[in-house]
């Protein structure tokens, strides 16, 4: 079997194996089952934030393997991915609460891992107010694209903006190919990828069926978006991407195709277009993050099926040894 592993990694042109399987990683102290909420690195630690209800910042410490309640949140957060900026971690693009009419919030909230404390952000482009949406940083830019103005009700777009944190004023860039919702937004060799994502319409009973298969580019020295000629393997929302050198990789999720949430790990080689799969997690989830911390890949909590639950707290973590 272990043969077999290292002809179809080579037959897709990886260097290297990534490790046999995902471990679960048993921390000293427990952290808070949640899911709809983000998982990020910063300043080498790892915080899980926001979730369905009101749910603290905790804090892991791979040192120490230990997780620490830092912080309550300011209110009910969820639907974001959240991203790290000069060491603090912004919330852009969330919404706040009960379904199908969720309602974005307004204002990106910040939050300060060192002093433990929350503060408000600039607002969101006027107009173009949404959550569920994909957010990542580019030279000192950060960006917002696609997500849903109401909820899971209807209002998914297509929409792309860019942030001056210096100055607090957004720019709008061309609209992505196609609208998505509970998307994950990743930068691959300084373009940005979206694999992923729905267009959520409880409007019409069309929610967890709507995914979309496509993936979409926008080359930014070009300022334009393609579609791939690959799609996604296997078709999912509420997923988690990375960026990783050449590669894409797009885990979790939930599909109309199952109960479960996914648990299958794809990696895109972006150079030649070509898709792998990496172990699947131990725990399908969806609706959480994922982050990239001295060359290792973590995930942590999500719901285990499709919807709304059961919520998890575990966190898995892999080696990364493509190249």
């Amino acid at each position: 079997m272990r043969k077999l592993s290292i002809l179809f990694l080579i037959f897709f042109g990886f260097d290297c194996l990534a490790q046999e399987s995902w471990t679960v990683i048993q921390p000293k102290t427990e952290a808070t089952p949640r899911h709809e909420n983000s998982f990020v690195a910063c300043d080498g630690k790892l915080y899980s934030l926001g979730g369905r209800g009101q749910r603290p910042v905790e804090e892991y410490d791979p040192a120490m393997n230990t997780w620490a309640k830092v912080s309550d949140a300011p209110m009910e957060i969820h639907h974001f991915q959240a991203i790290s900026y000069q060491n603090e971690i912004w919330v852009v693009g969330a919404l706040t609460g009960g379904y199908p009419h969720e309602t974005p919030i307004p204002n990106i909230l910040i939050f300060n891992p060192k002093t433990k404390t929350w503060r408000d952000g600039p607002k969101l482009p006027e107009n173009r107010v949404r959550g569920s949406a994909g957010v990542f940083v580019k030279n000192d830019k950060i960006y917002m694209v696609c997500g849903i103005q109401d909820g899971h009700w209807d209002g998914f777009v297509s929409w792309f903006d860019e942030l001056d944190p210096k100055t607090g004023k957004w720019k709008a860039l061309p609209d992505a190919p196609r609208a998505r919702d509970h998307v994950s937004a990743a930068l691959v060799e300084g373009n940005l990828y979206l694999a992923g994502g729905r267009t959520s319409n409880a409007k019409n009973n069309r929610v967890i069926d709507t995914t979309i298969k496509e993936v979409d580019l926008f080359d930014f020295e070009k300022g334009s978006w393609e579609t791939l000629s690959t799609q996604l393997p296997t078709e999912r929302a509420g997923n988690s991407n990375l960026g990783i050198g050449r590669f894409l990789v797009v885990m979790n999720g939930e599909s109309g195709n199952q109960v479960p949430a996914h648990a299958e790990v794809e990696v895109l080689d972006t150079k030649n277009l070509t898709w792998t799969k990496l172990p699947n997690l131990n725990q399908g989830r969806h609706g959480t993050g994922n982050a990239f911390l001295d060359g290792k890949i973590y995930v942590q909590a999500g719901s285990a099926n499709r919807g709304g639950g059961p919520e998890v707290s575990s966190m898995e973590v892999i080696e990364w040894k493509l190249k």
